[in-house]
């Protein structure tokens, strides 16, 4: 055949492509495909789980399928591979009738996220299989700890966009262009949700889809911006007061006696002993690069204030050996040391558990973290972002057969050993049954 035959034939075959090309893109906008915003990194590729790990579930569970992410009612748990703090995560959902799913945060690894971590649900809670939830239930709730208002859902079948701003203790949820959630998570004050729900105080984790069945539904458009940034030594998170503030020691004091001896002073003898146990231990405690450091030749070193309910931040680092702790209310102890069983634990407990129930400690000479919850006589002890204990009762050591003393002062505990402490942080709660 003919060049000018050919360019014909050539022509048609141009259009045809065009045409498809055409039927492509209007294919693509017909899914609601969007650019990746401004400073949003693009979650999903459309084609493949690349950048997420399933955790649970059935494998299969999530399939890509040309820009949207279905998601079978067997699926379980989908992650992004890294783990954030304060980011903001943007996405299309769709849901089935009855459909189940929800986004965590800050979750570990493994673990039921509502309760390990933070769930917020993605639910068609208009169906009548859900008749009967509870507030903390509905869409975009944060999984009873912080209940949504209602109303934003598009029906069944319908494509919704919801983003999720996490920022510290502060979570906003938009569903639709209606804020639902705008919330402190600092403002939490129920007890029982601190006992069942420890995980909504973790500051880092995993973020991504948690489904639950029994229907399907899908995502697309998914978005997430890191807002991380990096942590200043002593410079109290929002809501926390900082107990140190890397300078010196202004607000700690020596340590004198126990607490049933110091209730058996008068006002005038316990400042006197104060006065003299603090002009020796700061001998011995001393700030040196924004650093509580001790030398092992003392005592423990008190706060000048007692504190009741709380929620406790302290960074420790010990030597090989090493061994100290945290006294809540004056009392023995969260254990610090280097030894098999793992720190955390109410090392002074007889009746109930003492020990953690994992090893979260970081190679000796490296700084950990500890998050303390002390509500009422139960304490939670998070190590490393690790939940080692999980409201138990701390006994009174000093006093076996008295509960632990309502309110009394924090002390970093000495052994003789070297020690370092930074990050000292206290949020003082206030519950709602104090309140009533």
């Amino acid at each position: 055949m003919s060049k000018r035959g050919l360019r014909p034939l050539f022509g048609a075959f141009a259009s045809m492509l065009l045409l498809l090309g055409a039927g492509s893109a209007v294919r693509a906008e017909d899914t609601g495909i969007k650019p990746t915003p401004r400073g949003f990194k693009k979650a999903f590729d459309g084609e493949t789980l690349n950048g997420w790990i399933v955790a649970s579930g059935d494998k299969s569970g999530y399939v890509p399928n040309h820009g949207v992410l279905q998601c079978r009612p067997t699926a379980g748990n989908l992650f992004l591979d890294k783990q954030y703090s304060d980011f903001v995560f943007q996405f299309d959902f769709k849901l089935d009738h009855g459909a189940n799913n929800g986004v965590g945060v800050r979750t570990p690894f493994k673990g039921d996220a509502a309760y390990s971590g933070m769930e917020l649900q993605i639910l068609d809670d208009d169906d009548p299989m859900y008749a009967h939830l509870e507030p903390g239930q509905y869409h975009s709730s944060i999984y009873k700890v912080v209940s949504a208002k209602r109303g934003s859902l598009k029906p069944a079948g319908e494509w919704n966009t919801e983003e999720i701003v996490a920022k510290g203790r502060h979570i906003k949820i938009t569903v639709n262009g209606m804020v639902t959630v705008d919330a402190d998570l600092n403002k939490v004050d129920d007890p029982e949700v601190f006992a069942i729900h420890p995980g909504f105080r973790r500051s880092v984790g995993y973020l991504g889809f948690l489904g639950h069945g029994p229907a399907e539904c899908a995502f697309r458009n998914i978005f997430v911006k890191d807002l991380s940034k990096p942590e200043q030594d002593n410079h109290a998170p929002d809501g926390f007061k900082a107990l140190f503030n890397g300078k010196d020691l202004k607000g700690w004091k020596g340590l004198v006696s126990d607490p049933p001896h110091r209730q058996k002073m008068t006002a005038e003898q316990l400042k006197e002993a104060e006065a003299k146990a603090t002009e020796e231990a700061l001998k011995h405690w001393t700030v040196n690069n924004g650093v509580i450091e001790y030398d092992g030749k003392n005592n423990s070193l008190c706060t000048v204030k007692p504190y009741k309910d709380f929620e406790l931040l302290v960074d420790w680092k010990i030597n090989a050996k090493g061994d100290s702790g945290i006294y809540l209310r004056g009392s023995p102890q969260v254990q610090i040391w280097d030894n098999p069983l793992g720190s955390g634990g109410l090392y002074n407990n007889q009746k109930n558990p003492s020990n953690p129930t994992a090893v979260a400690d970081k190679p000796i000479g490296e700084w950990n973290r500890f998050r303390i919850l002390m509500i009422g006589d139960k304490v939670t002890v998070y190590l490393n972002d690790v939940l080692v204990v999980h409201n138990v009762t701390m006994e009174n050591y000093w006093e076996r057969d008295k509960p632990i003393y309502p309110i009394e002062q924090i002390e970093l505990q000495h052994h003789g050993d070297h020690l370092w402490f930074k990050n000292i942080y206290v949020r003082e709660i206030k519950t709602e049954a104090a309140k009533k």
